[in-house]
């Protein structure tokens, strides 16, 4: 029988490949090359096949070799570029594209496949630039508009955006990815019905696609519909047993909900730990920091929110603060958008790493050769945070802190930072896996930085005629009990009226409904979005009485409330977050204003709501009490923090010296 021809293996070749039959495509492209070592063009494609089954390595040997045979070609240059992205090499991906569009600059492909990589990279101006070539080449290039979108999200400009997902989900009605990058998009701009609709429509696609239950759970719970987003991390936790970002959202997000106490929140984090955590202990070497009690000590921070952020203000003044003279203070910052704060977090540390594309493998490693004697977790559960970094133990003494009053529930670290009136001593400790240690005043140490010279304005309920009351705490917070409780003080307080931070969507309207059926006019509730921190800060002129909310209190809102002149009247329960009101409170000495039970709270505001003399003393008088108590005391606040380490330290070398570190 006639052996079939090199091309005719060829064309056979690239038939089955083209049909998805990889193993038969693969055997005829080794065949080719046992006859033919430098054939071009089976080189090329065995190369893809290999990319294709993720085996990137090999795919760019190949390829190479195809183009040293061939180097006049496009396509195989296209095709490195992918198998070098995929392997995490991107500039050298960035430069074979650009390769082949010097030999073909009419090539829509490539010129996609360029914007990916320039925006992976952030050069976001030449990456739309990519986009939009390709787009004007051809026009009906779904995956084009697809990274146009994500590269204009990534410069703030949302609704452009919002449109180039649409216009891709328009060319390619079924494309899953763009519905998905459509949802952020439209959670980003504060349209969360649509962005809701946008992942039922990706999940509807493609049901078993744990990372859009993922995100649709984190915008039903932005949405105060915990229940559901509870169901769906539950599902995407199902879907994928592995996925700890997503059980770090369900665990974070149990703090929110009335019906979860700190035994059911150490529960879930206990799953957490054993399940994400507890597998890489095996990892974790002996440390071999020098034990000398005294000496100066390397501390690491490690924070997604080195940044215009509630964690990245509230951390700020004790970067300035630190003693440079007894501790050397390290960075490790996952931050993708820097901004004026991550400028000034960099300029007060000794060293800085920008660890946002660094692997957990990779940040651990680094913070071992750093030598870091204590890391210090800024996130807990929350969104980007590190905490695989730390279940690998790469210091001796880890800790937890800033990101909320809680506990990891990682068995690997060793501390966790609180204070007198969130952890009263007697308090059971037992739902935390951290060893608790208080610092004298107070959790939190405050500075409106940016917004320090915006002026308290008189009390506008005398004039006004009514009082306004307010909470511009995340909608997250709120939720059916707080809502009614909210209604019985509008009740004991006729003509007041409420004012409510809330993005757009279904759960105004059905807040409204919970204040109607509790016997208050809707035309009594107003909402406002997300504004720009300025307005944030001067919407406050327009209210008279904070009330907090209930169990997640209000951290940093309710300090920028007290900074504005404006009271907050707080309840107190038993989960650590519930008492984040009584601890500012207690601070300004103005503790009466916390209370033990719903009926003490309607009680405290319709007392203050019905005495404007008193209102207005604290008006003008809040931000005095401010600037004089520990709240703002920042070089308090760092020695504080300063002796707490210098304690832990000592206990490690305690330890190290009879063996047990």
């Amino acid at each position: 029988m006639t052996q079939p021809t090199i091309q005719q293996s060829f064309s056979l070749a690239l038939q089955q490949h083209q049909a998805g039959r990889l193993q038969e495509a693969q055997q005829l492209y080794q065949q080719i090359l046992d006859r033919q070592p430098q054939h071009a063009g089976a080189l090329h494609y065995l190369g893809v096949l290999e990319h294709q089954q993720g085996r990137n390595d090999a795919a760019v040997d190949l390829i190479r070799k195809a183009i040293a045979v061939g180097p006049d070609q496009p396509e195989p240059y296209n095709n490195l570029g992918l198998a070098l992205r995929d392997t995490g090499r991107v500039e050298e991906a960035i430069t074979a594209l650009q390769q082949a569009l010097a030999l073909r600059p009419d090539y829509p492909i490539a010129l996609c496949n360029l914007g990916i990589c320039l925006q992976s990279v952030g050069k976001l101006d030449e990456a739309i630039a990519a986009f939009r070539r390709a787009l004007g080449l051809r026009a009906d290039y779904a995956e084009a508009y697809n990274g146009l979108g994500a590269a204009l999200g990534g410069k703030g400009q949302i609704e452009e955006a919002i449109a180039a997902f649409g216009s891709a989900i328009a060319l390619r009605s079924d494309y899953v990815e763009a519905h998905l990058a459509l949802g952020g998009a439209l959670r980003e701009s504060g349209q969360l019905d649509a962005a809701i609709a946008a992942y039922e429509k990706a999940i509807t696609l493609n049901p078993d696609f744990a990372e859009a239950h993922n995100t649709l759970g984190c915008i039903l719970v932005d949405a105060g519909r915990l229940d559901e987003g509870f169901a769906a991390y539950r599902r995407a936790i199902a879907l994928k047993p592995d996925f700890a970002e997503c059980h770090s959202n369900l665990a974070f997000s149990l703090h929110f909900h009335p019906a979860s106490d700190a035994k059911v929140i150490a529960l879930e984090l206990g799953r957490w730990n054993r399940q994400h955590a507890a597998p890489l202990a095996a990892l974790a070497a002996p440390h071999l920091n020098c034990a000398i009690p005294d000496r100066r000590l390397r501390i690491g921070y490690v924070s997604p929110n080195f940044r215009k952020q509630t964690v990245g203000y509230n951390l700020v003044p004790l970067i300035q603060q630190h003693d440079s003279t007894q501790f050397e203070i390290t960075c490790y910052s996952s931050v993708s958008r820097p901004d004026s704060i991550t400028s000034e977090f960099e300029r007060h540390a000794d060293r800085w790493h920008d660890s946002v594309e660094w692997s957990d493998e990779q940040m651990a490693a680094q913070i071992r050769d750093d030598q870091i004697d204590i890391l210090v977790d800024l996130a807990l559960h929350t969104a980007n945070s590190r905490l695989l970094v730390f279940a690998r133990k790469p210091a001796p003494v880890q800790v937890t802190f800033a990101g909320y009053p809680g506990s990891t529930g990682l068995t690997a670290i060793d501390y966790r930072l609180s204070d007198p009136y969130l952890d009263p001593p007697g308090m059971d400790e037992s739902v935390y896996s951290e060893r608790t240690v208080r610092l004298p005043d107070s959790f939190w140490c405050y500075d409106p930085l940016d917004c320090r010279d915006v002026p308290v304005c008189p009390l506008q309920a005398i004039q006004r005629g009514f009082v306004v009351f307010g909470c511009l705490n995340d909608f997250c917070k709120i939720n059916e009990e707080i809502l009614k409780l909210w209604a019985a003080v509008m009740r004991e307080v006729p003509r007041s009226h409420l004012l409510l931070l809330a993005p757009q969507g279904g759960h105004r309207q059905r807040t409204l409904e919970i204040f109607k059926q509790e016997g208050i006019d809707p035309e009594r509730v107003e909402f406002t979005p997300r504004l720009p921190r300025r307005e944030y800060f001067e919407l406050y002129h327009r209210i008279d009485i904070g009330l907090d909310s209930f169990p997640y209190n209000g951290h940093t809102t309710s300090l920028d409330s007290l900074w504005m002149g404006v009271p907050v009247v707080t309840l107190m329960g038993q989960t650590v977050v519930s008492r984040a009101g009584f601890c500012l409170l207690s601070n300004l000495h103005i503790e009466e204003l916390a209370a033990r039970t719903p009926e003490q709270f309607v009680t405290i505001a319709k007392e203050l709501a019905t005495n404007l003399q008193k209102l207005r003393a604290l008006r003008a008088t809040l931000r005095r009490r401010m600037e004089q108590s520990p709240l703002m005391d920042a070089p308090k606040f760092a020695r504080s923090i300063e002796a707490a380490y210098r304690q832990m330290w000592r206990s490690w070398c305690e330890a190290a010296s009879i063996g047990n570190p």
